[in-house]
């Protein structure tokens, strides 16, 4: 018998994962490996992991609210944001704690019913109020505290997948959400 991710749960952990209805992630750092390279004419580069992108889709395809909210501004993150599908992107958010307010506002949810994938200081007041609090392997000490799961891959490397995967595994909806990807 294969264990699966989500049978090794704590129970606690398992009821809070199962109450999440708004995925929400931060971008650099979380959903990139956090560099950020600028070409010689002002261009922007960032690396994104496709897996995590279809994580993203994953969770979208099981009835999921997806959220992208970071603190700085960029065209990439809008492209990213469009080819996934993502509900919201909330871009120039110093203040992640006043936006994520307006996310259960926007989503009629309660802060029991979302969750957030960070990986630095900025993220702590949202990761504090949401009902599952995630972060990614190469976050800081801080944030890695303040969550109730770490993920075993860094930002940018396959991290989002991996708790994306948890969800859906813990809801149950993993079998539907990849049924159109079995032969």
């Amino acid at each position: 018998m294969i264990l699966k991710q989500a049978d090794i749960l704590s129970q606690e952990l398992k009821q809070r994962i199962q109450k999440v209805r708004v995925f929400i992630v931060d971008i650099d750092g979380v959903l990139t490996d956090g560099r950020l390279i600028f070409g010689n004419y002002g261009d922007e580069l960032k690396f994104f992991d496709v897996q995590d992108g279809l994580g993203m889709v994953l969770l979208k395809s099981s009835g999921m609210k997806t959220v992208m909210l970071t603190s700085r501004k960029s065209k990439i993150n809008q492209k990213r944001a469009k080819e996934l599908g993502v509900d919201k992107l909330y871009q120039e958010a110093g203040d992640k704690l006043k936006v994520y307010e307006k996310i259960l506002k926007r989503f009629k949810v309660a802060a029991d019913q979302t969750c957030y994938v960070g990986d630095d200081l900025i993220d702590l007041p949202v990761l504090s109020r949401v009902g599952f609090a995630a972060a990614v392997d190469n976050a800081v000490p801080e944030v890695k505290q303040r969550s109730h799961y770490v993920s075993s891959r860094a930002g940018g490397r396959g991290a989002v997948r991996e708790i994306a995967d948890l969800v859906l595994k813990a809801q149950d909806k993993w079998e539907s959400a990849t049924e159109r990807y079995k032969s």
